[in-house]
């Protein structure tokens, strides 16, 4: 988990805040933030804290890294609980409804102008906006939002007879290409699988990828409710599985998240699915050109979104949480989203971010960076529930179960809405 301290910060009443006519004031902020995947985050988050301060004199940030999503949530739930809670966090949108539960934030709404609410929050993308918006109120800022999608090995596709330039469409093209590009020596050993998508890590967001294309939506909008074992979800399941046996185009088991990347890199896997926030690590790190594309069709295309939010924190004044949110807004703002982007791979989560010159340029140079951005249209909220951690760790436990061969798909999806049901009807 990655802490920023904003020590001896002091703001006048036109420097930073907006609408504060307060003298000013002497003010002691945290910001909790993490890094969790490849790329230059940290490095980033330091360069543009330091923007900051050097476009606002009177404050002083002092960032503080470690861990990652689930750090952030537990030490900013256990500060608040423990009545000291950090000002501003970047968290799992997904933790939405359970900070929201746990009453420890506040809305965003409360301390922007309504010119702000327009231009500002009706700005983000919709698709991000599903998992920071709730009760006509916005509880999150899309800051580190992803998704996941393909990357491909274009060598290896040459080298099985494939267009280097074609990715698989559809699910059933993907199976069919991953048969190609599956490599046995002499001894039946495979020396290059198919494709590579992570089932150990964040097994719950990457089946989502299979799920949503398929008519599967995991929770409801208000978060109290989960359809793991819908007929279109078992399906799903099934698919992902079938990868493993019958098709043997994916190596057995659970495979590991973090692992993925260098499998790519090593050329295990001439396919995988990962975060588009991998999208610098693998343009700096992979040893032959690749491509990246949708995740592939079912009835339709489609993906879950991801990464984190910036929450404001209740249990802070007013003068607090508007030298919050004027951080917010500048860390969102175009220029800022632009080398945030750049760095890291996340998707700059406003149309307008997209017009700057830094990101032309930078699509022009890595249009891969286009793919997440327009996967969009078709995306959905990820999991986001109330008790999120533990109903999330349900999915991952049942998936687990099934891609180890302990389960079959419908057994263990039955399993595992039966759990989630008994903790969420509380909610209801």
């Amino acid at each position: 988990m990655t802490t920023i301290s904003l020590r001896g910060l002091t703001l006048g009443a036109t420097a930073a805040l907006a609408f504060s006519t307060a003298p000013v004031l002497a003010l002691d902020l945290q910001f909790y933030f993490p890094v969790a995947v490849g790329g230059g985050a940290a490095t980033t988050i330091q360069e543009l804290t330091d923007a900051y301060m050097a476009a606002h004199p009177e404050v002083k940030i002092e960032p503080v890294y470690t861990g990652s999503y689930t750090d952030t949530i537990v030490k900013a739930m256990t500060a608040a609980k423990g009545g000291n809670p950090p000002q501003l966090a970047v968290i799992g949108a997904a933790e939405m409804f359970n900070l929201i539960g746990e009453d420890v934030i506040a809305p965003f709404d409360d301390y922007v102008s309504e010119a702000d609410k327009a231009a500002w929050l009706g700005g983000f993308y919709p698709a991000f906006m599903e998992n920071s918006q709730a009760f006509d109120k916005t509880w999150g800022i899309p800051f580190q939002r992803s998704t996941p999608v393909m990357y491909w090995n274009k060598d290896a596709f040459k080298a099985a007879g494939l267009d280097p330039e074609h990715a698989p469409a559809t699910w059933d093209e993907m199976v069919e290409m991953a048969q190609k590009l599956t490599i046995r020596d002499t001894a039946g050993n495979v020396t290059q699988w198919g494709v590579r998508i992570p089932t150990a890590g964040f097994p719950y967001w990457l089946f989502q990828g299979v799920a949503i294309p398929n008519d599967g939506i995991l929770a409801s909008a208000d978060g109290t409710q989960t359809a793991f074992n819908s007929p279109e979800s078992v399906e799903a399941a099934e698919k992902l599985v079938a990868l493993t046996g019958d098709q043997g185009v994916m190596e057995q088991g659970t495979l590991d998240w973090g692992a993925t990347p260098k499998a790519f890199f090593e050329g295990n896997a001439a396919m995988i699915w990962t975060t588009t926030g991998n999208l610098t690590n693998i343009t700096q790190n992979a040893p032959f050109p690749f491509g990246v594309g949708f995740l592939p069709a079912a009835k339709h295309y489609g993906a879950p979104t991801g990464g984190g939010n910036f929450y404001l924190f209740k249990d802070s004044t007013d003068a607090e949480k508007k030298a919050s949110v004027d951080f917010v807004k500048w860390m969102t703002a175009p220029e800022q989203a632009a080398k945030w982007t750049i760095a890291t791979g996340y998707v700059a989560p406003r149309a307008e971010d997209w017009e700057t010159p830094a990101l032309k340029e930078y699509a022009e140079q890595v249009p891969g960076a286009l793919v997440a951005r327009d996967q969009l249209q078709y995306a959905k909220a990820e999991l986001t529930v109330y008790q999120n951690a533990q109903i999330t760790q349900i999915l991952n436990s049942a998936l687990e179960a099934i891609m180890t061969g302990q389960t079959a798909p419908k057994a263990a999806l039955d399993d595992a809405q039966a759990k989630a049901d008994a903790i969420l009807k509380a909610y209801r």
